[in-house]
């Protein structure tokens, strides 16, 4: 089918499809103006953050566009509505993941702890930090991604185009290694590793 770019105000979805598969920015900034309005309603109106808002439709329509050659799209509405959906419950995920760690390490405990134990609680995590550092390097990237993006086993998979079986393999590895690392401490500053390896 023959294209006029001058006409793309008059094409449709599936019609702007094709030409992005053909990497037309022009089609590409069609989509964009066409939908940006409508994806930005769905994750302010989920976030309450213009900001982050913005953040996530940028980094639906990069996708877009970073995977237009292998995509298959039946609805380009849809598709980009649940594209940002999803952003936006990974972003909730990760803010919730950390609401919950910075509770943990700054709750007060129902009991009194020792000078000693306080020590030993900022030494322990001194240490995670420290082996985290230490982890070979995909091995810590796939740790971060889990503990600090708060990414699924599959999510990294297919991000860094491995096994999910893989995956499982390096997490075991990062969490064994830090349980070795801390196994001398006491157990009651062992909530601080399971804070993180949790």
């Amino acid at each position: 089918m023959s294209f006029n770019l001058e006409n793309l105000l008059q094409y449709e979805p599936k019609e702007l499809l094709v030409l992005l598969k053909q990497d037309s920015s022009s089609a590409f900034t069609r989509i964009y103006n066409r939908y940006w309005k409508q994806l930005f309603a769905i994750a302010y109106n989920r976030l309450n953050e213009i900001e982050t808002a913005e953040d996530i439709v940028h980094d639906v329509f990069s996708a877009l566009w970073a995977n237009r050659h292998k995509v298959q799209i039946d609805t380009l509405e849809n598709y980009l509505a649940a594209a940002t959906k999803y952003m936006v419950l990974n972003r909730l995920r990760k803010l919730e993941r950390e609401r919950m760690y910075n509770t943990n390490l700054h709750a007060t405990p129902v009991v009194d702890i020792s000078p000693e134990s306080l020590l030993h609680y900022k030494r322990i995590l001194e240490i995670v930090k420290q082996e985290v550092d230490n982890l070979p390097e995909r091995c810590k990237l796939i740790f971060a991604y889990s503990r600090n993006e708060g990414m699924a086993t599959k999510q990294i998979a297919q991000k860094l185009n491995i096994s999910p079986k893989t995956v499982e393999n390096q997490l075991s590895k990062a969490i064994k290694s830090i349980k070795a690392a801390t196994r001398s401490f006491t157990i009651s500053v062992l909530p601080a590793v399971f804070a993180i390896l949790t």
